[in-house]
C-alpha cells in the first residue's frame, strides 16, 4: 500500500469525508481508514506511565501506518485543532519507542522516517482569520504530530470558508482533492522505485 488515508471527521455525510472518498478514489493505490469507524478508548488515561493495550481496530490502524509510504490526514478544524476521536487516535497510536525516540542529546527522533505526509483541513473561518491566528490546527499535525514522528509533510491543503458554500464550490473541492491525489499517486510511484531511506522500522506492536 503506498497511501493511507485517514478520515478523522465523526460524520460520515461531512465534506471532509466526501474529499476522503475521492482522494482515494483518484489514487489507484490507497486505503480509507474512517476514525469513526474504529473501536477503541480513546482517552490515554496512564498519560506515558503505563502503556494501554492496542484494541484490534487499532493494531492494524498501525501496521496500516507502517505499510504506507503516504499518510493522508483529512479533519475539520474545530475551536483551533481537530476533532476529539482523532485526536485520541494520535494519542493512542504515536507514543515513544514506536513512533518516535528520544536519543542520547536529549533530541526527538521520528521513527516514521522515510515516509511523506499530506494534511487537509476544511474550515468555516474567512482566510484573514487564519492568517490572524497562525492556523494552530495546521501547524500542530504539520510540526508537532507528523513531523514530529519523522513524516515530511508539505504545506496544508485548507477548504473553506464550508459554512454557506454553494454545492458548485463543493464541487470544485472535490475535483481539486481528486487532481491532489492523482499528482500524489504519480509522485508515489516515482518513489517507489527507489528504496525508502535505511532507518530502524518502529514496531508493529507496542
Amino acid at each position: 500500500m503506498t497511501a493511507l488515508v485517514i478520515d478523522g471527521h465523526p460524520d460520515e455525510h461531512s465534506l471532509v469525508a466526501a474529499l476522503a472518498r475521492a482522494y482515494v478514489g483518484a489514487h489507484p493505490d490507497a486505503r480509507l481508514l474512517a476514525v469513526r469507524d474504529l473501536r477503541f478508548d480513546p482517552v490515554l488515561r496512564h498519560g506515558y506511565r503505563q502503556r494501554m493495550e492496542l484494541e484490534p481496530d487499532l493494531v492494524e490502524a498501525w501496521a496500516a501506518i507502517l505499510e504506507a509510504d503516504r499518510v493522508v490526514v483529512l479533519a475539520p478544524i474545530w475551536w483551533g485543532s481537530v476533532p476529539a476521536e482523532l485526536k485520541g487516535f494520535l494519542d493512542r497510536l504515536l507514543l515513544p519507542r514506536r513512533a518516535y525516540r528520544y536519543g542520547a542529546n536529549g533530541l526527538p527522533e521520528g521513527l516514521l522516517r522515510g515516509r511523506r505526509g499530506r494534511i487537509v483541513l476544511s474550515t468555516d473561518s474567512p482566510w484573514w482569520y487564519l492568517l490572524l491566528t497562525g492556523n494552530p490546527a495546521a501547524k500542530q499535525l504539520r510540526s508537532l504530530v507528523l513531523g514530529f514522528c519523522g513524516i515530511r509533510t508539505e504545506r496544508a491543503v485548507m477548504i473553506g470558508p464550508v459554512r454557506g458554500s454553494t454545492d458548485a464550490r463543493r464541487a470544485a473541492w472535490i475535483e481539486r482533492m481528486r487532481r491532489t491525489a492523482e499528482r500524489d499517486s504519480a509522485a508515489d510511484a516515482r518513489r517507489a522505485s527507489r528504496p525508502r531511506n535505511p532507518v530502524e522500522e518502529p514496531a508493529a506492536t507496542p
